[in-house]
Parts: structure tokens; sequence; C-alpha cells
């Protein structure tokens, strides 16, 4: 892995290729898709996959993925609905002014950790809004996203 590229480790989390009895391994995105071969490829043998970089970020931007995943922001809140897409696209400006507009308003992003790769969730019946449940969660979890410069330039 290099900037901003997760290793295959990261990518087998949410897309485990099939196994022998026809079943993924893990819970599993897409994984029979003919598109992810050279990720499971990649797992099996340890090359690294050949990358076509889609999400842009500056150079001298830091950013952590576990810091957002382990906090319940789903990966439709950076990347869209990539699962709709035929063909992956940066979907989100991902700009400065645009991140910093969802460190100062979080609670929209912010789901139950166990739903961040279903990208098409939403709130059950009688359960709240997503901002409602985003804030209770905020609270019970202590989320105070950071807007400082040294958080993602370093």
């Amino acid at each position: 892995a290099h900037a901003s590229i997760p290793p295959t480790a990261t990518c087998i989390n949410c897309h485990s290729p099939i196994g022998d009895d026809g079943a993924p391994a893990l819970s599993a995105v897409r994984p029979g898709s003919e598109k992810l071969k050279a990720v499971h490829q990649s797992w099996e043998t340890g090359e690294s996959v050949p990358w076509v970089r889609i999400h842009r970020l500056p150079d001298f931007v830091y950013f952590n993925h576990s810091a957002h995943v382990n906090r319940g922001v789903s990966c439709v809140s950076c990347h869209g609905r990539i699962d709709t897409m035929e063909k992956v696209y940066q979907a989100k400006e991902l700009s400065m002014a645009w991140c910093i507009e969802c460190h100062n308003n979080p609670d929209p992003h912010i789901r139950p950790v166990e739903f961040i790769t279903k990208l098409d969730w939403e709130p059950a019946e009688g359960e709240g809004t997503r901002e409602e449940i985003g804030a209770e969660l905020r609270e019970e979890l202590g989320i105070h996203p950071k807007t400082n410069c040294a958080v993602c330039h370093r």
C-alpha cells in the first residue's frame, strides 16, 4: 500500500471471495463480481493489485479510514452508492470545505457500526431519523470531530 491506497486485506474485509462451498468467506459485498478478481488474486498470491486511482486527495492530506468507519461513518458518505455504479467514479467532492462541513455536522453521517457497509441503510420505522440516530450515537460513542489543520495536514 502507499498514500491513500489500502492494502488488499482492507478490501477483503468487505469483498471476500466465494469459498469452495459456494458461500462468501465473510459477509461480503459482491463476492462473485468479475471486477473484484484482481483483489481476490492479490489476496491469494500476495502480489499488489494494479490500482486505478479514482478517489483523489492531495498528497499533503492525511486520511484515516478506520477513524471514520469505527465511529459509524458509512462508505456511502464519502464514496457514494458504489454498489449501484456500473463503473466506480468519484461521486463526492472530497474538498477541504466538504470534509469540514461533515465534521461540523456529523450526525446525518453516523449510523450503527454494523451498517457501515449496508449502503442503502435507512432507520427502521419508529427508530427516528438518521440525524436523531447519529446524534445519539455521537453522544454515546463520544464522537467529537476535529477541525484543526493538523488533523489532515501532516
